[in-house]
């Protein structure tokens, strides 16, 4: 996972709805050196690939799969990760699954959490618990920074990506922009190339700030949630470019040491986005663990 791999502004955790779940579902145990892969993003965002009902993942750890079920990231992702036993971040898992008709990602998502329950014995519950924060607001009253604007409803936003060709030549790429420099895809935050190596570079279309927010904190490395209080309504476009800070040696993801020139994630946002932080306290949902076992394959 990375660090921002890592809530839209939707509820986090759905209300009941009918039971679904997968006809035929496989989960084994994982002992290969191979890069997980995935048939579509198991991000929090929207970006999807129709496939047909089909679930298909290789080498990831049961947290990877916890939090695609669930839409957790930063905010919750912190609450849940320590209550978790160890394999559940370590040992991989490969999950076939398949499902009648052509569910979307939200559907995937519902059945997920059946097959969790299942062969994983994942209880889970939500607790609504007042924790201090860091809230967004605007660095000026009523202006927002030159890289953040409003989402234009009149453009196009896909959010399904291509399927796969027969041949990756035969197949070309979609473009990683479009006009201003943001994300051909909306409803998700992704990575764009930076302009300097040694920084980390975002964008995203059609998000919410508290969307921003939430997927900031997962590696902000701040010790609290942050939430939205800058008081705009609507979903918005951003890039943000920033040289993270790393304490310790560089992460395997992480190509080549941060630009020292850099700005801060926090100078960032205030020169780019026009937003800042401030200490504050809110109510927030937090997903805790009732129980969970380590399945017995097939």
């Amino acid at each position: 996972m990375t660090a921002l791999n890592v809530v839209l502004a939707v509820a986090l955790f759905a209300g009941t709805a009918p039971s679904q779940s997968f006809d035929v579902a496989s989960v084994k145990v994982n002992k290969s050196a191979d890069p997980p892969t995935a048939n579509f993003p198991l991000g929090p965002g929207d970006v999807y690939v129709p496939n047909g009902g089909l679930f298909s993942a290789t080498g990831f750890p049961l947290v990877t799969y916890l939090f695609f079920a669930y839409k957790v990231i930063g905010n919750q992702g912190q609450y849940l990760l320590p209550q978790l036993p160890g394999w559940a971040t370590t040992d991989r898992f490969d999950i076939q699954a398949r499902a009648e008709g052509n569910p979307g990602k939200d559907q995937m998502r519902m059945m997920m959490r059946s097959l969790l329950a299942d062969r994983f014995k994942l209880a889970v519950h939500t607790e609504t618990r007042e924790v201090p924060v860091l809230a967004f607001v605007l660095a000026k009253p009523g202006k927002t920074g030159p890289q953040l604007q409003p989402h234009s409803a009149g453009s196009t936003c896909p959010t399904n990506a291509p399927p796969p060709g027969p041949g990756a030549a035969n197949t070309p790429a979609p473009p990683l922009t479009v006009t201003g420099g943001f994300p051909a895809f909306c409803n998700g935050i992704f990575a764009l190339p930076p302009s300097v190596p040694g920084r980390q570079r975002l964008g995203a279309r059609n998000v919410t700030l508290q969307f921003l927010a939430d997927s900031l904190s997962a590696g902000a490395n701040r010790g609290r949630p942050m939430i939205d209080r800058t008081g705009l309504s609507g979903t918005f476009d951003f890039v943000l470019e920033y040289s993270p800070e790393i304490n310790g040696p560089l992460p395997p993801a992480v190509a080549s040491e941060p630009d020292p020139s850099g700005p801060s994630l926090e100078e960032a946002l205030r020169d780019q986005l026009g937003i800042k932080w401030e200490s504050a306290k809110a109510s927030i949902d937090v997903l805790v663990l009732d129980r969970v076992d380590h399945p017995s394959e097939n």
